[in-house]
């Protein structure tokens, strides 16, 4: 499996001095002076759109217990045999549709490097080089064991890992989670790490995501008549399971709305991304959004709450298959507002939610 090369500019130099311990004897080898590390998480992306990188890829991320919790006797057999023998050659379409051509990757990882640059340009202005940033991918490459050890290497005995899902959700939060845990069963010496929770309440995160509304209605023709906040679907399972995602996606919709000073129809909430047979939570955004267009909104907008990063399913499901269903149903304008990937806004809102959970180690 190959790498895909990393822009030196998207970490902190690792310029840590060594240097040799209080009450070392003379001759003890000089050691990594310690800093503290800050991993941002995204969820994945594959290494190209070839078949097998994109079965790589699929096969890492749907065997995934917090993914698909299906016994594995009965959901392995289903996806080698079958899911897995036809899904990468439709999932690699989707990705040559979006796929950045001049880097040779995916636009979730050309996103998610440039927000490192530039959370790791914030905090190196507030600590210098006593905190090192770095990324990783839950599924794919940079791997997240691969850089935590790196980042231990360059001295880092404290580690913040921040998922960057503003909801909590166990398909996301706690798998990245889980993955960076699994690492440290590994380490014969672990640093000490701290995870940043859900975010969707952050006054700065809601800001910016207000901010990006309003620039991506000032920017159209005309005015859209709805709003549709669209989030990643769960099974509906989830939810009664005690899974919180569905209840902060709705409050995130609402805390949205009142920042606008909207109505509550001009703001509404849809889940995308279903598949399986059993049911999900609702509405599902790629039905809903014909529907409005049925009832006679010929204008509306779609931004991606969930999402920190434009990746697959805001590029190529919402921009393409959901935009095509609520024209096909009659609907005339369709607005996409980007999700807030590298904005000045959004670089800060991260920044802040760092500081903040830094306190004590900074």
């Amino acid at each position: 499996m190959t790498t895909p090369s990393r822009d030196p500019a998207s970490v902190l130099p690792d310029s840590a001095s060594q240097y040799c311990p209080v009450h070392a004897p003379s001759d003890h080898p000089p050691v990594t002076r310690p800093r503290v590390g800050v991993l941002l998480a995204n969820l994945g992306t594959p290494d190209g759109t070839d078949y097998w990188s994109m079965r790589r890829y699929l096969n890492e991320f749907l065997s995934d217990k917090r993914v698909v919790d299906y016994p594995s006797w009965k959901w392995q057999p289903l996806l080698q045999l079958i899911i897995l023998t036809r899904r990468p050659f439709k999932s690699g379409e989707a990705y040559r549709g979006i796929w950045n051509q001049e880097r040779n990757e995916s636009p979730l990882l050309t996103i998610t490097r440039e927000q490192t640059r530039k959370v790791a340009e914030s905090l190196k202005a507030l600590y210098g080089d006593r905190v090192m940033v770095d990324f990783c991918m839950r599924y794919g490459n940079p791997s997240t064991e691969s850089v935590l050890r790196r980042m231990q290497a360059a001295g880092c005995d404290r580690i913040l890992f921040f998922p960057l899902y503003p909801q909590y959700a166990s398909p996301t939060t706690a798998t990245a989670n889980d993955q960076a845990f699994r690492t440290l069963m590994k380490l014969k010496w672990q640093p000490a790490i701290r995870t940043v929770p859900a975010y969707f309440e952050e006054p700065t995160y809601l800001d910016a995501l207000a901010a990006s509304v309003r620039e991506a209605y000032d920017a159209a023709e005309s005015r859209p008549e709805v709003l549709v906040a669209s989030y990643h679907g769960v099974p509906k399972r989830f939810l009664m399971e005690g899974d919180p995602y569905h209840c902060q996606c709705q409050k995130t919709t609402r805390l949205l709305r009142e920042r606008l000073g909207w109505k509550e129809s001009e703001v509404q909430t849809a889940f995308q991304s279903q598949f399986g047979p059993e049911e999900w939570v609702g509405p599902q955004t790629v039905d809903h959004v014909a529907a409005l267009a049925r009832q006679g909104k010929k204008h509306i907008a779609v931004v991606s709450p969930a999402f920190s990063s434009d990746c697959v399913e805001t590029l190529e499901e919402i921009n393409e298959e959901i935009k095509e269903s609520f024209l096909h149903a009659g609907g005339e304008r369709f607005t996409y507002v980007p999700c807030l990937n590298a904005r000045g806004d959004h670089v800060a809102a991260l920044t802040a939610i760092i500081r903040r959970e830094l306190s004590g180690w900074c």
